[in-house]
């Protein structure tokens, strides 16, 4: 051991003392800078364990629980939907002698002797039966005659068709027909109308790199991951959290997709340049807020409050189709939320409440939350949605706009262009760019010349992600986004 000798000038002073006696003047001082030399072959206390302070950090399988993956062979998804079976318009206009002129789609399948509902869109609207008597022959505009009495709609006591009480437009609905005794049938015909949507996919890449130095370096702490990986090798830490961080971009691209539009300039990076929807994609968001619902019910502000919303919701739905089972993924306020107003149904006696089906026993800690619940002839499966409370994402304060969706569980039947027929598959599900020789749903694949496959001098190892593929939504009338 090396002599230890006075710092001069200093009151930490370790000069050794004659005798075995303890002295101001003969102990090492661990934080001076003349013997911290000497002090660092006594190391500290090392916890090697990495704390894994966040839980599981990644976010996807969302889609994986709700959906479903198929491989396509084109730049395009093409897939077809079912129009409504009956006839029904809203917001056309009408005059006092029952011409009523179709404003939203211009034209109409109205045929000469059907009957229709009508009604006048006033704040306390008047509904009167009528009968079709006239068709424009380019179909823009129709006749109908009052069964209650009048030649006219304007003759019929409360029918309103003036803009002084606020409207001059009406809805109606076909309901039937009728014809004279040896009256020949009915002119033309009804042809049905399917609804056709378009999705593209999208190529999503990423990239770890280490040079050759660094995978030789051994850390002093023992590291674990969510891709399975550990040991005491820093750069096996951080390939596993860029490809979980890579699958976490497969999902919510597919979830936060948007295409570009021309006047947005990202067609002109990415796509075709002055031309709409060539570059990105429309995910599951985009999709609700094009052809779903959005809503700002289940506030959170009382049970009361959020019952009468959540009813709103289920008279949405109704109106939809009505699909019997449904999913809601919600973050942390609404799952709350959910849980004090179905507690609030469910409270009894004299300071009793009852959250939930249990025995009430003395020794069971109280469960305050619920997982499912039925609603009229709805049943709901509520769970927390991870990517809504990550503060990182969606959870971040001021990027909290989306608080659910709700999503129909089962499977819809749909006419598949590139197929041919109809199937049935789930409401959501991935498709992926794939053929016989090159599968691009999840690509990964090594360069460089470290890590055992040498393809150039660079002394590094690359390993590369990529994938290219689009989210279909289908039947998104019945998605609903809780904003």
């Amino acid at each position: 051991m090396a002599a230890i000798t006075p710092t001069a000038g200093s009151n930490l002073n370790s000069t050794p003392a004659p005798t075995k006696q303890t002295l101001q003047s003969n102990y090492v001082d661990f934080t001076s800078s003349a013997t911290e030399g000497w002090a660092q072959q006594y190391l500290p206390d090392i916890i090697e364990k990495e704390a894994e302070v966040f839980g599981n950090r990644t976010i996807s399988g969302f889609l994986n629980q709700v959906g479903a993956e198929e491989s396509m062979a084109s730049d395009r998804v093409i897939w077809s939907e079912q129009g409504r079976l009956h006839l029904s318009y809203t917001g056309a206009a009408v005059t006092d002698a029952g011409v009523i002129t179709i404003a939203s789609s211009g034209t109409h399948g109205v045929r000469v002797g059907q009957t229709i509902v009508l009604s006048d869109n006033q704040a306390s609207p008047t509904i009167i039966k009528c009968y079709v008597s006239a068709v424009a022959a380019d179909n823009t505009t129709l006749t109908a005659i009052p069964y209650t009495g009048g030649a006219t709609v304007g003759a019929v006591s409360g029918f309103d068709t003036a803009t002084d009480s606020g409207s001059n437009t009406c809805d109606f609905f076909v309901y039937g027909s009728e014809f004279k005794k040896g009256a020949s049938g009915m002119s033309n015909a009804v042809t049905p109308q399917h609804k056709t949507f378009v999705n593209k996919p999208i190529i999503i890449k990423d990239k770890f790199e280490v040079s050759g130095s660094d995978t030789a370096a051994i850390g002093w702490v023992e590291i674990s991951g969510e891709e399975g990986q550990n040991g005491y090798l820093w750069y096996l830490k951080a390939e596993g959290d860029t490809k979980a961080r890579f699958t976490d971009y497969l999902e919510m691209a597919c979830v936060e997709g948007e295409l570009a539009k021309a006047a947005g300039g990202v067609d002109s990076q990415l796509g075709t340049a002055g031309s709409d929807d060539t570059a990105g994609t429309e995910g599951l968001f985009a999709a609700i807020n094009d052809r779903g619902h959005v809503t700002s019910g289940i506030a959170g502000t009382s049970a009361a409050d959020d019952l009468g919303s959540f009813d709103e919701i289920l008279k949405k739905f109704d109106a939809q189709g009505a699909i019997e089972e449904n999913m809601l993924y919600v973050n942390r306020s609404v799952s709350l939320a959910i849980d004090d107003m179905l507690a609030s149904q469910n409270s009894y006696g004299s300071g009793g409440t009852s959250w939930g089906v249990f025995n009430n026993d003395e020794d069971m800690a109280l469960n305050l939350g619920f997982s499912g619940f039925r609603r009229g002839s709805y049943d709901f499966y509520k769970t927390d949605w991870k990517y809504l409370n990550d503060a990182t994402l969606r959870g971040m304060t001021n990027i909290s706009d989306v608080r659910g969706v709700v999503i129909p569980a089962g499977v819809s039947t749909v006419y598949d262009q590139s197929l041919g027929k109809n199937l049935k598959r789930p409401f959501l599900h991935v498709r992926y760019r794939a053929s016989q020789t090159d599968d691009r749903k999840l690509k990964s694949w090594i360069t460089g010349s470290v890590g055992g496959n040498v393809t150039s001098d660079l002394d590094a190892m690359e390993v590369h992600y990529l994938s290219e593929r689009c989210l279909v939504v289908q039947g998104a009338n019945n998605f609903m986004l809780l904003n």
